[in-house]
Protein backbone atom coordinates (compact mmCIF):
# COMPACT_ATOMS: atom_id res chain seq x y z
CA UNK A 1 0.00 0.00 0.00
CA UNK A 2 1.44 3.39 -0.82
CA UNK A 3 2.07 5.65 1.82
CA UNK A 4 1.28 9.54 0.61
CA UNK A 5 2.89 12.28 2.64
CA UNK A 6 4.24 15.72 2.06
CA UNK A 7 7.04 17.91 4.13
CA UNK A 8 6.33 21.01 5.46
CA UNK A 9 9.07 24.10 6.50
CA UNK A 10 8.15 24.52 10.22
CA UNK A 11 10.99 26.11 12.88
CA UNK A 12 12.92 23.56 14.70
CA UNK A 13 12.15 25.91 18.01
CA UNK A 14 9.27 27.75 18.96
CA UNK A 15 9.44 29.14 22.33
CA UNK A 16 6.21 31.19 23.92
CA UNK A 17 7.08 32.15 27.86
CA UNK A 18 7.86 34.20 30.13
CA UNK A 19 11.71 34.40 30.40
CA UNK A 20 12.15 32.95 27.07
CA UNK A 21 15.04 35.59 26.38
CA UNK A 22 16.98 34.86 29.21
CA UNK A 23 17.61 31.33 27.73
CA UNK A 24 17.89 32.05 24.16
CA UNK A 25 21.92 31.19 24.30
CA UNK A 26 20.76 27.58 25.65
CA UNK A 27 18.19 27.43 23.07
CA UNK A 28 20.47 28.12 20.02
CA UNK A 29 22.98 25.87 21.71
CA UNK A 30 20.69 22.90 22.44
CA UNK A 31 19.17 23.36 19.24
CA UNK A 32 22.58 22.91 16.87
CA UNK A 33 21.36 26.34 15.74
CA UNK A 34 24.39 28.04 16.73
CA UNK A 35 27.09 25.23 17.51
CA UNK A 36 30.31 28.16 17.30
CA UNK A 37 28.28 31.15 19.01
CA UNK A 38 28.82 33.16 15.92
CA UNK A 39 25.98 35.06 15.36
CA UNK A 40 24.51 37.96 13.54
CA UNK A 41 22.02 39.94 15.23
CA UNK A 42 19.99 42.00 13.34
CA UNK A 43 18.05 45.39 15.06
CA UNK A 44 17.17 48.70 14.71
CA UNK A 45 19.27 51.56 14.48
CA UNK A 46 16.58 53.62 17.26
CA UNK A 47 16.68 53.75 20.55
CA UNK A 48 14.91 50.48 21.39
CA UNK A 49 17.52 48.62 19.11
CA UNK A 50 20.40 50.23 21.71
CA UNK A 51 18.55 49.38 24.70
CA UNK A 52 18.31 45.31 23.35
CA UNK A 53 22.01 45.19 22.58
CA UNK A 54 22.88 46.59 25.66
CA UNK A 55 20.88 44.24 27.49
CA UNK A 56 21.94 40.96 25.54
CA UNK A 57 25.30 41.70 24.01
CA UNK A 58 26.76 40.24 27.12
CA UNK A 59 25.12 36.63 26.51
CA UNK A 60 26.85 36.52 23.13
CA UNK A 61 29.96 37.35 23.16
CA UNK A 62 30.69 35.60 19.57
CA UNK A 63 27.96 37.82 18.11
CA UNK A 64 28.03 40.80 15.95
CA UNK A 65 25.52 43.48 15.62
CA UNK A 66 23.80 45.29 12.63
CA UNK A 67 21.55 47.68 13.00
CA UNK A 68 20.65 48.27 9.60
CA UNK A 69 17.22 47.08 9.52
CA UNK A 70 14.69 49.50 9.15
CA UNK A 71 12.21 48.15 7.10
CA UNK A 72 13.32 48.84 3.83
CA UNK A 73 14.59 46.60 0.82
CA UNK A 74 16.85 49.18 0.42
CA UNK A 75 17.89 48.46 4.33
CA UNK A 76 17.68 44.45 3.81
CA UNK A 77 20.01 44.78 0.75
CA UNK A 78 22.52 46.51 3.21
CA UNK A 79 22.23 44.88 5.69
CA UNK A 80 22.67 41.27 4.11
CA UNK A 81 26.08 42.97 2.32
CA UNK A 82 27.17 44.24 6.03
CA UNK A 83 26.69 40.66 7.11
CA UNK A 84 28.31 38.94 4.64
CA UNK A 85 31.25 41.32 4.64
CA UNK A 86 31.63 40.85 8.27
CA UNK A 87 32.43 36.98 8.46
CA UNK A 88 31.33 33.51 8.82
CA UNK A 89 27.87 32.99 11.24
CA UNK A 90 25.74 30.14 12.02
CA UNK A 91 22.34 32.31 11.84
CA UNK A 92 21.24 35.70 11.86
CA UNK A 93 18.79 36.57 15.03
CA UNK A 94 16.34 39.32 14.42
CA UNK A 95 15.49 41.42 17.66
CA UNK A 96 13.04 43.57 17.19
CA UNK A 97 9.42 44.29 15.44
CA UNK A 98 8.11 43.79 12.31
CA UNK A 99 10.28 45.55 10.28
CA UNK A 100 13.39 44.42 11.55
CA UNK A 101 11.91 40.94 11.00
CA UNK A 102 11.14 41.31 7.62
CA UNK A 103 14.90 42.89 6.84
CA UNK A 104 16.01 39.79 8.64
CA UNK A 105 14.53 37.55 6.68
CA UNK A 106 14.92 38.94 3.66
CA UNK A 107 18.79 38.98 4.51
CA UNK A 108 19.27 35.72 6.00
CA UNK A 109 17.79 34.30 2.78
CA UNK A 110 20.34 36.82 0.69
CA UNK A 111 23.33 35.45 2.20
CA UNK A 112 22.04 32.07 2.49
CA UNK A 113 21.81 31.70 6.87
CA UNK A 114 18.90 30.54 8.87
CA UNK A 115 16.99 33.12 10.60
CA UNK A 116 15.86 32.68 14.15
CA UNK A 117 12.93 35.27 14.64
CA UNK A 118 12.73 36.98 18.22
CA UNK A 119 9.85 39.38 18.83
CA UNK A 120 9.55 42.23 20.88
CA UNK A 121 5.91 42.75 19.87
CA UNK A 122 3.13 40.94 18.29
CA UNK A 123 1.93 43.59 16.07
CA UNK A 124 1.11 41.14 12.67
CA UNK A 125 1.83 37.87 11.26
CA UNK A 126 4.82 38.20 9.59
CA UNK A 127 7.17 36.71 12.56
CA UNK A 128 6.69 33.21 11.24
CA UNK A 129 6.08 33.67 7.40
CA UNK A 130 7.72 32.64 4.39
CA UNK A 131 7.23 36.22 3.36
CA UNK A 132 9.36 39.72 3.57
CA UNK A 133 6.65 42.65 3.17
CA UNK A 134 9.61 45.56 2.70
CA UNK A 135 8.96 49.07 1.75
CA UNK A 136 10.28 50.10 -1.68
CA UNK A 137 10.31 52.87 -4.47
CA UNK A 138 6.95 51.83 -6.19
CA UNK A 139 5.41 51.86 -1.79
CA UNK A 140 5.74 48.66 -0.74
CA UNK A 141 6.49 44.98 -1.99
CA UNK A 142 6.12 41.66 -0.75
CA UNK A 143 8.99 39.24 -1.28
CA UNK A 144 9.20 34.92 -1.38
CA UNK A 145 12.14 34.05 1.78
CA UNK A 146 12.24 31.04 3.64
CA UNK A 147 10.40 30.71 6.80
CA UNK A 148 12.22 31.16 10.10
CA UNK A 149 14.67 28.15 11.75
CA UNK A 150 12.84 29.49 15.62
CA UNK A 151 10.77 31.83 16.73
CA UNK A 152 11.18 33.01 20.77
CA UNK A 153 8.85 35.05 22.12
CA UNK A 154 9.23 36.27 25.40
CA UNK A 155 5.88 37.68 27.23
CA UNK A 156 7.45 39.17 29.65
CA UNK A 157 8.67 41.57 26.44
CA UNK A 158 5.82 41.27 25.29
CA UNK A 159 3.78 42.93 28.44
CA UNK A 160 6.39 46.25 27.86
CA UNK A 161 5.30 46.68 24.15
CA UNK A 162 2.87 49.24 23.46
CA UNK A 163 -0.50 48.33 23.86
CA UNK A 164 -1.23 49.40 20.47
CA UNK A 165 1.07 47.14 18.91
CA UNK A 166 -0.06 44.18 20.86
CA UNK A 167 -4.05 44.64 19.72
CA UNK A 168 -2.74 45.16 15.96
CA UNK A 169 -1.69 41.20 16.05
CA UNK A 170 -5.30 40.54 17.02
CA UNK A 171 -6.80 42.51 13.86
CA UNK A 172 -3.90 40.90 11.61
CA UNK A 173 -5.31 37.27 13.45
CA UNK A 174 -8.97 37.88 13.21
CA UNK A 175 -8.85 38.94 9.60
CA UNK A 176 -7.67 35.16 8.43
CA UNK A 177 -11.47 34.66 8.85
CA UNK A 178 -12.46 36.54 5.47
CA UNK A 179 -8.79 35.88 3.91
CA UNK A 180 -9.99 32.19 4.22
CA UNK A 181 -13.38 32.70 2.91
CA UNK A 182 -12.05 34.38 0.01
CA UNK A 183 -9.64 31.34 -0.58
CA UNK A 184 -12.71 29.41 -0.97
CA UNK A 185 -14.81 31.74 -2.67
CA UNK A 186 -12.63 31.84 -5.54
CA UNK A 187 -12.30 27.81 -5.27
CA UNK A 188 -15.81 27.95 -6.14
CA UNK A 189 -15.86 30.53 -8.75
CA UNK A 190 -12.56 30.35 -10.77
CA UNK A 191 -11.33 26.89 -9.20
CA UNK A 192 -8.63 27.97 -7.82
CA UNK A 193 -7.11 25.30 -5.68
CA UNK A 194 -7.44 25.39 -1.93
CA UNK A 195 -5.09 23.81 0.90
CA UNK A 196 -7.21 22.22 2.87
CA UNK A 197 -4.66 22.16 5.94
CA UNK A 198 -3.44 25.63 5.46
CA UNK A 199 -6.85 26.69 5.79
CA UNK A 200 -7.60 24.97 8.66
CA UNK A 201 -4.96 26.60 10.47
CA UNK A 202 -5.28 30.30 9.48
CA UNK A 203 -9.36 29.79 10.59
CA UNK A 204 -8.52 27.74 13.78
CA UNK A 205 -5.95 30.76 14.54
CA UNK A 206 -8.44 33.17 14.01
CA UNK A 207 -11.40 31.56 16.14
CA UNK A 208 -9.03 31.16 18.82
CA UNK A 209 -8.26 35.25 19.44
CA UNK A 210 -11.68 35.63 18.34
CA UNK A 211 -13.28 33.65 21.48
CA UNK A 212 -10.76 33.81 23.74
CA UNK A 213 -12.22 35.74 26.42
CA UNK A 214 -9.24 37.27 28.03
CA UNK A 215 -7.45 40.73 26.83
CA UNK A 216 -3.81 41.87 26.35
CA UNK A 217 -3.06 42.27 30.29
CA UNK A 218 -3.35 38.50 30.48
CA UNK A 219 -0.32 35.93 29.50
CA UNK A 220 -2.97 33.21 29.01
CA UNK A 221 -4.48 35.34 25.77
CA UNK A 222 -1.02 36.66 24.69
CA UNK A 223 0.12 32.91 24.46
CA UNK A 224 -2.82 32.24 22.58
CA UNK A 225 -2.35 35.41 20.29
CA UNK A 226 1.70 34.64 19.84
CA UNK A 227 0.53 30.71 19.14
CA UNK A 228 -2.02 32.23 16.37
CA UNK A 229 0.37 34.63 14.29
CA UNK A 230 3.15 31.93 14.13
CA UNK A 231 0.22 29.55 13.02
CA UNK A 232 -0.78 32.06 10.30
CA UNK A 233 2.80 31.78 9.45
CA UNK A 234 3.08 27.98 9.22
CA UNK A 235 -0.02 28.27 7.51
CA UNK A 236 1.31 30.28 4.76
CA UNK A 237 4.74 27.65 4.76
CA UNK A 238 2.19 24.84 3.96
CA UNK A 239 0.27 26.57 1.72
CA UNK A 240 3.12 28.51 -0.08
CA UNK A 241 2.04 32.18 -0.81
CA UNK A 242 0.42 34.04 1.38
CA UNK A 243 -3.51 33.26 -0.17
CA UNK A 244 -4.34 31.54 3.95
CA UNK A 245 -3.66 35.33 5.18
CA UNK A 246 -4.64 37.77 3.31
CA UNK A 247 -7.88 38.57 0.83
CA UNK A 248 -9.92 41.42 0.81
CA UNK A 249 -8.80 42.67 4.47
CA UNK A 250 -5.38 42.56 3.52
CA UNK A 251 -6.14 44.54 -0.24
CA UNK A 252 -7.91 47.12 1.24
CA UNK A 253 -4.93 47.51 4.36
CA UNK A 254 -2.30 48.08 1.57
CA UNK A 255 -4.80 50.29 -0.22
CA UNK A 256 -5.05 52.50 2.56
CA UNK A 257 -1.38 52.81 3.02
CA UNK A 258 -0.33 53.79 -0.74
CA UNK A 259 -3.20 56.37 -1.09
CA UNK A 260 -2.46 57.76 2.55
CA UNK A 261 1.31 56.92 3.48
CA UNK A 262 1.45 59.57 5.85
CA UNK A 263 -1.05 58.41 8.14
CA UNK A 264 -0.38 56.18 11.22
CA UNK A 265 -2.99 53.49 11.03
CA UNK A 266 -1.06 49.98 12.14
CA UNK A 267 -1.18 46.90 9.83
CA UNK A 268 -3.41 44.63 12.45
CA UNK A 269 -5.45 47.94 12.81
CA UNK A 270 -6.56 48.09 8.84
CA UNK A 271 -6.66 44.64 8.43
CA UNK A 272 -9.27 43.93 11.21
CA UNK A 273 -11.47 46.34 10.11
CA UNK A 274 -11.00 45.38 6.17
CA UNK A 275 -11.86 41.76 7.34
CA UNK A 276 -14.97 43.01 9.36
CA UNK A 277 -16.25 44.96 6.47
CA UNK A 278 -15.30 42.21 3.76
CA UNK A 279 -17.34 39.72 6.11
CA UNK A 280 -20.37 41.94 5.99
CA UNK A 281 -19.45 42.58 1.95
CA UNK A 282 -19.69 38.64 1.61
CA UNK A 283 -23.32 38.89 3.53
CA UNK A 284 -21.87 37.17 6.68
CA UNK A 285 -23.34 39.52 8.75
CA UNK A 286 -23.48 37.27 12.03
CA UNK A 287 -19.44 36.81 11.98
CA UNK A 288 -18.90 40.01 11.07
CA UNK A 289 -20.63 41.46 13.82
CA UNK A 290 -18.64 39.15 16.21
CA UNK A 291 -15.60 39.78 14.59
CA UNK A 292 -16.25 44.27 15.59
CA UNK A 293 -17.36 42.57 18.99
CA UNK A 294 -13.76 41.16 19.79
CA UNK A 295 -12.10 44.46 17.81
CA UNK A 296 -14.24 46.86 19.89
CA UNK A 297 -13.57 44.47 23.28
CA UNK A 298 -9.94 45.02 22.33
CA UNK A 299 -9.82 48.59 21.90
CA UNK A 300 -9.24 48.58 18.11
CA UNK A 301 -11.00 50.45 15.31
CA UNK A 302 -14.45 49.00 14.01
CA UNK A 303 -15.09 52.42 11.29
CA UNK A 304 -12.90 54.29 8.47
CA UNK A 305 -12.82 57.22 10.84
CA UNK A 306 -11.39 55.65 14.09
CA UNK A 307 -8.43 55.38 12.01
CA UNK A 308 -8.19 58.92 10.81
CA UNK A 309 -9.76 57.96 7.47
CA UNK A 310 -13.03 60.19 6.07
CA UNK A 311 -15.75 57.91 4.50
CA UNK A 312 -14.80 59.18 0.81
CA UNK A 313 -11.07 57.95 2.01
CA UNK A 314 -12.43 54.58 2.85
CA UNK A 315 -14.79 54.53 -1.17
CA UNK A 316 -11.57 55.15 -2.43
CA UNK A 317 -9.72 52.57 -0.93
CA UNK A 318 -12.43 49.71 -1.44
CA UNK A 319 -11.90 50.83 -5.38
CA UNK A 320 -8.39 51.24 -5.45
CA UNK A 321 -7.71 47.29 -3.47
CA UNK A 322 -8.10 44.69 -6.09
CA UNK A 323 -5.07 46.53 -7.82
CA UNK A 324 -3.03 45.88 -4.85
CA UNK A 325 -2.69 42.28 -5.84
CA UNK A 326 -3.75 41.56 -9.10
CA UNK A 327 -4.49 37.87 -9.46
CA UNK A 328 -5.81 37.42 -6.47
CA UNK A 329 -9.65 37.16 -6.46
CA UNK A 330 -11.72 37.89 -3.74
CA UNK A 331 -15.42 39.47 -2.35
CA UNK A 332 -13.93 42.54 -3.85
CA UNK A 333 -13.45 41.29 -7.65
CA UNK A 334 -16.27 39.18 -7.27
CA UNK A 335 -18.81 42.00 -6.52
CA UNK A 336 -17.40 44.55 -7.97
CA UNK A 337 -18.47 47.88 -6.85
CA UNK A 338 -18.58 51.06 -7.95
CA UNK A 339 -18.05 54.21 -5.67
CA UNK A 340 -21.73 54.99 -4.85
CA UNK A 341 -22.19 50.80 -4.31
CA UNK A 342 -19.25 50.97 -2.42
CA UNK A 343 -20.67 54.24 -0.36
CA UNK A 344 -23.85 52.67 0.43
CA UNK A 345 -22.38 49.05 1.60
CA UNK A 346 -20.49 51.03 4.15
CA UNK A 347 -23.30 52.63 5.41
CA UNK A 348 -25.13 49.99 6.16
CA UNK A 349 -22.04 48.24 7.84
CA UNK A 350 -21.93 51.07 10.18
CA UNK A 351 -25.28 51.04 11.15
CA UNK A 352 -25.13 47.13 11.45
CA UNK A 353 -22.43 47.37 13.67
CA UNK A 354 -24.14 50.16 15.75
CA UNK A 355 -27.15 48.70 16.61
Amino acid sequence: MPVLTRLMPSPVVVDIRAGALDDLATILTDQRIAPTGKLAFAISSGASGKVLRERFAPAFPGADWFDDADGTIDGAVKLADSIKKAGRYDAVVSLGGGKVVDCAKYAAARVGLPLVAVATNLAHDGLCSPVATLDNDAGRGSYGVPSPIGVVIDLDVIRDAPARFVRAGIGDVICKISAVADWELSHEVNGEQVDGLAAAMARQAAHAVLRHPGGIGDDDFLSVLAESLVMCGLAMSVAGDSRPASGACHEICHAFDLLFPKRNAQHGEQCGFGGAFATFLRGDHDTAKDMVETLRRHGLPVLAKEMGYSDQDLVDAVLFAPQTRPGRYTILEHLNLNADQIRDAYADYAKAISS
